[in-house]
């Protein structure tokens, strides 16, 4: 089935298709479905994709530089040849862009079968993403008809690419019945060890509980006692280290997880990393460079801004460092 929402180019928007909702069991009138003069109530026409917040996987499938509208598989020799030196066939400037330090950083992230190890690791977390939501609708009693996701939202409800930004559970209206409530799977992969914490502000708490941008914006200097004090931002941080400890999942011995997937992703698509970053383990009043990211060397310390809102920053004490 064809997708609800999707992104054109040149400009780049995202658009969608809809068709009038349902009215009961039914699909509604024009009368019924017409809310007031600048309101209907419609049903998506397609498939909606929902992108987790809080969390990146590897990548099971993914475009190519020559290949910017196919998503090719990681396991591929293609992607073997691509990542055994993604500068080979790169732009002039595309290292000096990237800058020396970032450049050896990625050179050494992909020197020993990078692809095969995103690869394994992809497919591992979609396995364990499968598992979590049969053992769910077992758990409840339901079949694929009857089972509901529950959503949540943070900030941003939509990326570019016309998916649904959110937390995601089953739907289970009774906390306790008929077992306690799990956390989110967006949660469950992190503490398993299958997904790295992938925190952008505003969309994680306890940013994410304000009212607006603004009021979510930390005091610099604070960052640190701040992730220490919150309770979601504060036991995700620590699934990643004990998972770390542990060396489950992405951090297991002789498979640890060497090409993080936001890294393929900017190194596929020929760009740069866009977000800036705020060193959650400091407590201090810098705006790391999206290129600098590294610096910060757990996952799990990184708190990435969006371009957009660095003069925002700025103009709270925050400088760039």
């Amino acid at each position: 089935m064809a997708k609800a929402l999707w992104q054109l180019q040149a400009p780049t928007r995202t658009v969608g298709r809809t068709r009038l909702g349902r009215h009961g069991s039914r699909r509604g009138s024009v009368k019924q479905q017409v809310h007031d003069g600048d309101t209907i109530i419609v049903e998506a026409d397609g498939n909606l994709s929902i992108r987790f917040l809080g969390v990146d996987t590897p990548e099971t499938s993914f475009s190519l530089p020559d290949r910017p509208d196919s998503f090719v598989s990681t396991g591929s020799e293609e992607y073997l040849d691509f990542l055994g030196d993604p500068f080979t066939r790169a732009p002039a400037d595309y290292e000096s862009r990237l800058g020396p330090v970032l450049t050896a950083h990625l050179k050494q992230a992909v020197a020993d079968s990078a692809a095969t190890n995103h690869h394994e690791l992809a497919v591992a977390a979609q396995r364990a993403l499968e598992g979590l939501v049969e053992e769910d609708m077992s758990t409840l009693g339901q079949d694929k008809d009857s089972f509901r996701f529950f959503i949540a939202f943070a900030n941003e409800v939509m990326d570019g690419y016309g998916r649904l930004l959110a937390f995601v559970n089953r739907d289970q209206p009774h906390a306790a019945n008929p077992t306690p409530r799990p956390n989110s799977y967006n949660e469950r992969l992190l503490e398993a060890g299958l997904a790295m914490p992938y925190f952008i502000w505003p969309n994680v708490n306890p940013f994410r509980r304000q009212e607006s941008p603004v009021r979510a914006l930390p005091r610099p200097g604070d960052q640190s006692s701040l992730a220490t004090r919150a309770d979601a931002l504060g036991k995700a941080r620590q699934w990643v280290r004990q998972a770390r400890h542990a060396q489950i999942g992405l951090f297991s011995p002789g498979r640890t997880l060497t090409l993080e997937p936001f890294e393929l992703r900017f190194l596929a698509r020929r760009q740069l990393p866009s977000r800036w970053v705020i060193d959650l383990a400091e407590d201090n009043d810098r705006l790391l460079l999206p290129t600098s990211y590294h610096h910060i060397p757990h996952p799990e310390n990184r708190l990435w801004i969006r371009e957009e809102f660095v003069p925002l920053f700025e103009a709270n004490g925050w400088r760039r460092a």
